[in-house]
């Protein structure tokens, strides 16, 4: 009887495993902040342009310099925040792209293994069966010797 197949890095291949799926996590995560950054620019932009809209006077109309000031100080406030939002956006794409490297390199990690228990696996497959066609063999011959034995006693 042949022994199991056991793959004695089976233990690193869960860790290198559950690291790439810690990085597909991550990557997620990075993703969804970008997303939200994206989103929020967005937002500010949507925000400007009701600003600018609100700073638009009918021709004939008097224009509130009161309100022109303050409509001004706001967008200046929505251009500040669209900065920063620009700058996040920048950092949060670096970090995705960062993320993204570590998965690739955490797949590749993973896949190697895989690859090297495949080989294993098929090796150990490979012994199996020329071990078994070695008892076969032998079988054989002991049944012919067997038979060759009792034909000689017969006669």
């Amino acid at each position: 009887m042949a022994k199991r197949f056991r793959f004695r890095l089976a233990p690193l291949l869960k860790i290198r495993e559950a690291k790439k799926k810690d990085a597909q996590r991550l990557l997620g995560k990075r993703m969804a902040e970008l997303l939200r950054l994206k989103e929020r620019l967005e937002y500010l932009k949507g925000l400007r342009h009701e600003a600018v809209e609100r700073r638009r006077v009918d021709l004939g109309q008097a224009v509130s310099m009161d309100l022109w000031r303050n409509i001004e100080r706001y967008l200046i406030s929505l251009e500040r925040k669209m900065d920063e939002t620009n700058f996040e956006i920048v950092r949060a794409q670096e970090l995705v792209d960062e993320a993204r490297r570590e998965l690739t390199k955490a797949h590749r990690e993973h896949l190697t293994l895989l690859r090297l228990k495949e080989r294993r696996q098929e090796q150990h497959d490979y012994e199996v069966y020329k071990e078994e066609q070695q008892q076969a063999d032998e079988l054989a011959v002991l049944r012919y010797q067997f038979n060759a034995l009792d034909s000689l006693e017969a006669s």
